[in-house]
């Protein structure tokens, strides 16, 4: 797409581990030329809304995002409606008795747009921006105490505009689902849940419903399969010793850079770390 004709979009949900802040060394590595574009663990979509490919494949785990991507597409006027009515309400009562939804059993009669409606409100009204569920999948994010409380509802019909004026695939579920039917001159990002820096028993473990060392290894073989394939994958991690065993094929470069992160509920967490970008062209 034309640069000047490009429309200026951010993510309409602040998403942990999103890519705002690594955007600019993300942007330094993209490919010139590509022809689809794949992202299977979009979060916030900061690096799909800042290079707006006119087809694209998204998809993510989480049921809950990958539904307010599609009600952003398909009912922004809506969406943005409940969300001022939102702002309106806003207060710890409102907060708790939204998040006791899906303990109470009235979220299985919620609509796809009201769904919507409660995910972006919780995630911004929540404590530090956070979307947690416990084991049952029942949101326990305590309410922010914010004073003030906005939604940028111009850039929801914006993000709107362009999800549903282009080729734009959401789905829900696996990733190896979503970048299943890549070829050759595609250009496929991956943003996993991240290596922790020290891992623990639960990563180095098997995990079913989780991204552990498993997972990993898997993803870096898939990764490996798709450039041998011609495809062009950029993927980002956390900088720890593992990366360099997992991506040891000399058909990836590894880049080490620095990034701000900012959503963490561990304060001493926050600020520069050491993250990389993966690249196989």
């Amino acid at each position: 797409m034309d640069e000047l004709n490009k429309p200026v979009l951010t993510p309409f949900i602040k998403w942990v581990g999103g890519k705002r802040q690594l955007l600019p060394e993300l942007l330094k590595r993209v490919p010139n030329e590509y022809n689809d574009y794949y992202e299977p663990f979009i979060g916030g979509g900061a690096l799909l809304l800042k290079l707006v490919p006119k087809k694209a494949i998204i998809n993510d785990f989480n049921e809950e995002l990958s539904n307010a991507w599609k009600i952003v597409r398909d009912n922004p006027q809506e969406l943005s409606d409940n969300l001022t009515e939102c702002v309106e309400k806003d207060s710890k009562d409102f907060y708790l008795d939204y998040r006791s939804a899906d303990r109470d059993g009235r979220i299985v009669d919620f609509s796809e747009l009201e769904r919507a409606t409660r995910f972006i409100y919780m995630n911004k009204a929540g404590y530090n921006g956070l979307w947690r569920v416990n084991q049952k999948g029942q949101n326990n994010v305590p309410y922010g105490g914010h004073k003030t409380l906005n939604f940028n509802v111009d850039n929801i019909h914006q993000v709107g505009n362009y999800l549903s004026s282009n080729d734009i695939t959401i789905s829900n579920g696996d990733y190896m689902d979503c970048i299943k039917n890549a070829k050759t001159g595609d250009f496929v990002y991956l943003d996993p849940p991240y290596i922790p820096v020290t891992p623990t028993s639960s990563f180095t473990s098997y995990t079913k419903n989780g991204f552990g060392l498993v997972q990993q290894k898997e993803l870096a073989d898939m990764a490996l399969e798709l450039a041998k394939k011609g495809v062009k994958v950029m993927l980002s991690n956390a900088d720890v010793p593992l990366i360099e065993e997992l991506y040891a094929d000399s058909i990836f470069t590894i880049h080490h850079v620095q990034a701000n992160r900012v959503l963490n509920s561990n304060g001493k967490k926050r600020g520069k770390v050491g993250e990389v970008i993966i690249t196989t062209y």
